[in-house]
């Protein structure tokens, strides 16, 4: 396991999981703040990633150049950003335009049956 995340379990669960998913939590719910498409997520998540390789790298003796390790960390922060910016977009919609939507469940809003 270890040699395909470029680093140990607990290291990975601890920067990459905690820290690096919570840096993306916070990231995606800025830019849903911001009204921004879900791309823009995916590409700060790129660097963010870039980062959290780097940092398993110099703090930890991790591979820099492990490309499943990449690809591993990348998928994780970007589902968890991913999943926070379209939470806060619902919470946008249905706190901002009241009269016209309601939450259908935590990821998704309708229309209000006789909205405007």
């Amino acid at each position: 396991m270890e040699a395909l995340l470029g680093t140990s379990v607990g290291v990975f669960v601890g920067l990459t999981v905690i820290i690096a998913g919570g840096a993306g939590i916070m990231t995606g719910r800025a830019l849903a703040d911001g009204w921004k498409p879900p791309w823009q997520v995916v590409a700060a998540c790129f660097g963010l990633t870039l980062a959290d390789r780097f940092l398993v790298y110099a703090l930890f003796q991790g591979d820099l150049l492990s490309l499943s390790g990449f690809l591993i960390d990348f998928v994780v922060i970007t589902v968890l950003a991913l999943l926070a910016h379209r939470v806060t977009l619902v919470r946008r919609m249905v706190s901002q335009y009241p009269l016209r939507y309601e939450r259908a469940s935590l990821f998704n809003y309708r229309e209000r049956p006789g909205g405007a």
